[in-house]
């Protein structure tokens, strides 16, 4: 029985660039018992030149500055925290297989550091753990050198849930509050000393937040693979709510209130000719938050008069990979937009980039991308990133 995570990974392959460098069959198997177990990996060199303002490790379109604004330029920067390593096993158990996976890279908080990918179990169709989120795949990502690829894809983030799948179908619910985000309810207040003389002085601010998450959220997903089209569709139906009873810091008329969220996702694949590959994906919702990747703001919001009011957002993906001698040419754009009056309501993402293996389990790639953010109110800027990579699978 072929399990989840191995059609996600055959997905992943094709269609984002850490697998694709990596492939899937490099892994180090061995026998324990009944039990098939494999070891697999890669380490990865980032070399990062920022022309205009430093976007972070991956891109970070909010660090973009805007016209006008003043700030260094010139950034250069040499990581390997996408460098990973995972564990697999496989055991026949009573007509079906047992199926884990635990995964890590170091993309964690603080130096480096270990950071949960993957841990789940699945049997009998079952999957329980943290994973790709159901909602969303890699059918319409372009492969990046960039860690995080383009904005207005569905999110490819791990989450915690628990899925069913039978056939192309799969329908999961998974942690609220995650990969979705929360809505915007979060406040300040200013912490205030009183001096000697009775005046009160403001010495600092106390953050507040007072978003709720009391239901799971539930994804669906439909895929069709096979030949030189693939397509899918997914969709997620999600509680958002917040809750200030009882906080006298809250702001006059907060009080709480729930909304439903939604979001929809289509992505597909082509072959066109032996040589060239064309992907695309549109996705769309109401409240959908995270869901879409890069989405500039969050999935809802408390209005001034405590109603909590949810936000739409769009994006798309369109790309390109073009076979050249030992590699490909890939060109891939991505937009995500969102309906608000203030703040940014726009990122872009245009990524040009050559990724070759003149060896098995050696891959190297240079990369061109030019990245822009705007307001509501108008105002944008943009950046330009060059980045290298080096990477060797095991």
């Amino acid at each position: 029985m072929k399990t989840i995570y191995a059609k996600r990974t055959a997905l992943l392959a094709a269609a984002v660039a850490a697998a694709s460098f990596a492939g899937t069959a490099s892994a180090y198997n061995f026998e324990v018992g009944d039990t098939t177990a494999s070891v697999y990996g890669y380490a990865k060199l980032d070399m990062i030149y920022d022309a205009d303002a430093d976007l972070g490790n991956a891109v970070t379109a909010g660090n973009i500055r805007l016209d006008g604004q003043d700030g260094p330029d010139g950034h250069t920067n040499f990581h390997a925290k996408q460098s990973r390593i995972g564990f697999k096993t496989a055991t026949p158990l009573a007509g079906s297989t047992l199926n884990t996976t635990i995964e890590g890279d170091f993309y964690g908080s603080g130096n480096d550091t270990l950071r949960l990918r993957h841990a789940f179990g699945e049997w009998n169709d079952i999957l329980a753990g943290q994973t790709w989120t159901n909602f969303g795949g890699f059918l319409g990502m372009t492969p990046t050198i960039d860690f995080t690829g383009q904005p207005g894809q569905a999110n490819i983030g791990r989450q915690a849930q628990l899925r069913y799948t039978t056939g192309g179908f799969s329908v999961a619910l998974e942690d609220p509050g995650a990969r979705g985000q929360t809505p915007d309810a979060g406040f300040t207040q200013p912490d205030l000393v009183t001096l000697t003389s009775g005046e009160e002085v403001e010495i600092g601010r106390t953050k507040y937040d007072v978003a709720k998450n009391s239901l799971p959220d539930l994804t669906m997903r439909y895929q069709h693979s096979g030949g030189d089209f693939n397509f899918a569709a997914s969709g997620v139906l999600r509680e958002l709510s917040y809750d200030a009873e009882g906080e006298a810091a809250a702001p006059q008329g907060w009080d709480d209130d729930s909304a439903m969220g939604w979001g929809i996702n289509l992505e597909a694949t082509a072959k066109v000719s032996p040589a060239m590959t064309l992907r695309a994906s549109l996705t769309h919702g109401d409240g959908i938050g995270g869901y879409l990747y890069g989405n500039p703001t969050a999935p809802a919001q408390v209005d001034d008069n405590g109603d909590l009011e949810t936000i739409e957002a769009t994006g798309g993906t369109l790309g390109m990979s073009m076979a050249a001698g030992s590699g490909n040419i890939n060109l891939a754009y991505g937009i995500a937009t969102a309906d608000i009056d203030a703040g940014n309501d726009r990122f872009d993402s245009l990524f040009l980039n050559y990724i070759w293996s003149p060896v098995d389990r050696i891959s190297y790639g240079i990369e061109a991308g030019y990245h822009t953010r705007e307001q509501a109110d108008d105002k944008d800027g943009d950046a330009v990133r060059l980045q290298g990579m080096a990477m060797y699978t095991f």
